[in-house]
């Protein structure tokens, strides 16, 4: 209940403070969002499995954001950060779809 109490209040302040990103932050962001993505839907499918445990999605979910991140990083570093983040991008996007086709097997048996 404090969390969805938490996830509302944070979507308010969200709405009506209309936070910007700073410039240096900005190639971060949208891999970030995918990486707690990811850990939101790894840990919604372990739930429904039966093995969840929050410990492991509070690691999992900052983990993931602080690889993605250090990941294009270095392809910033490296003078191919668009490509970097693609890839990034493209391995976060699959495991979502797996962990959604696990969701959807879990719930609809289909």
């Amino acid at each position: 209940m404090l969390a969805i109490i938490g996830l509302a209040l944070g979507i308010l302040i969200g709405v009506f403070v209309d936070p910007t990103v700073p410039t240096w932050l900005q190639p971060f962001l949208p891999v970030a969002v995918v990486a707690g993505l990811d850990a939101l839907l790894g840990a919604g499918r372990a739930w429904l499995e039966g093995t969840f445990q929050d410990r492991v999605f509070v690691m999992s979910f900052f983990w993931n954001v602080v690889v993605a991140c250090l990941l294009v990083f270095l392809g910033t570093q490296l003078g191919v950060g668009s490509a970097m983040t693609t890839a990034v991008v493209v391995v976060l996007g699959i495991r979502i779809f797996s962990n959604t086709a696990s969701i959807r097997r879990l719930i609809f048996k289909a």
